[in-house]
């Protein structure tokens, strides 16, 4: 075993901010697994150092691909970032979600048991196959409610939440089954950096710049948990290196806020940091919408455990951390303009055609 890791879905938001991250305040080598689909987009690791990463373009549920990796790499750990993650996708067509998120997650986990198999008993005992959720598979909160903990029980509402809730089953179970070493996280609402713009910050950040429309769903009262990226990548960093096999742990931002008062304060930073020409508001273009089937009400993070067993807090408040993301977003144009034309996509077919 060596002091590598594999990132699955290392290309997409989430995992190359891992990536990035774990480059700059860890050693060794860092082996990004990703299939390239419409998220995953290789310019995201471009500020990190090429001689300590190789992108590996595959998808996580074929065996032939994943088992050869881990024979040769032989991390001595796997984080799975890889996932559908967008709800409005799975509830126009599921089926993805389920084949990525379920059935390949199966079939990678079953790799990573036979390459733990294969090693010797101390480094068996060293391994740690951490997998990243969501806390959108405890369902939705009443206004009173209290904060999702590790010990409230499942019951997703969307197919990509129940498709991740599937995944979470299979981890436990094939650490109760079979002693595979696993971590569990799940973490509450992310944003920042290399966010694809089909989310909402994002989506609100270009869609005024651009004079479009600012959609809000229903009346705009749902409440999300906030957590800037790059807490979560810390808060993963933490639990990968001391958190207690078999368990799973909450990652949150402590960033409850209304999706309207999300998007007003984006419009408030724009307008001081890019002001429109005419000098009117951007929150001028919001406009409401029908809202989404089965849209949960509210989400909320008790990420007490973290702190307590792990000494992790978020550093970013949601003031700070929605300010760095709008000038991300105003100083990185060219990364802006090329997943949104999809020219990314072009250098993904050029590069990538004959190894994915």
């Amino acid at each position: 075993m060596t002091d590598c890791i594999v990132v699955t879905g290392g290309a997409g938001f989430i995992g190359s901010n891992f990536v990035l991250q774990w480059l700059q305040h860890e050693g060794g080598r860092v082996i990004v697994l990703d299939k390239l689909t419409y998220a995953g987009n290789p310019a995201n690791l471009g500020a990190a150092d090429t001689g300590r990463y190789e992108l590996v373009c595959a998808d996580i549920g074929n065996r032939s691909v994943v088992d050869a990796l881990l024979a040769q790499h032989k991390p001595r750990a796997v984080l799975n970032f890889a996932a559908e993650s967008h709800v409005d996708r799975s509830i126009h067509g599921p089926g993805e979600f389920i084949q990525t998120n379920v059935v390949a997650t199966f079939s990678l986990l079953e790799s990573v048991r036979a390459y733990w198999l294969s090693l010797p008993e101390s480094e068996q005992q060293a391994f740690r196959f951490l997998h990243v959720s969501t806390d959108e598979v405890f369902g939705t909160l009443g206004p009173d409610d209290a904060a999702f903990s590790e010990a409230t029980s499942y019951a997703p509402n969307s197919p990509y939440s129940a498709s991740k809730a599937a995944s979470d089953h299979l981890v436990r179970a094939w650490h109760h089954t079979y002693g595979l070493p696993v971590l569990t996280t799940n973490c509450s609402n992310n944003y920042g950096p290399l966010h694809f713009p089909e989310k909402l910050i994002p989506l609100m950040i270009l869609n005024a710049l651009e004079g479009k429309p600012l959609p809000v769903y229903g009346d705009g009262q749902q409440v999300r948990d906030w957590l800037y990226v790059e807490d979560h990548c810390t808060g993963i960093r933490r639990v990968l290196e001391s958190g207690r096999v078999g368990e799973t742990y909450n990652i949150g931002g402590c960033n409850e806020q209304k999706n309207i008062d999300v998007v007003l304060t984006v419009c408030a930073l724009l307008d001081e940091l890019s002001p429109r020409a005419d000098g009117k508001a951007y929150s001028e273009q919001i406009s409401y919408v029908k809202d989404r089937p089965g849209h949960d009400r509210r989400y909320a993070i008790d990420a007490s455990r973290m702190q307590n067993e792990l000494g992790w807090r978020p550093s970013e408040t949601f003031a700070t951390g929605l300010r760095k993301t709008v000038q991300w977003y105003l100083a990185n144009p060219e990364w802006v303009a090329n997943v949104k034309s999809g020219a990314y996509r072009d250098w993904v077919e050029k590069n990538y055609t004959e190894r994915c």
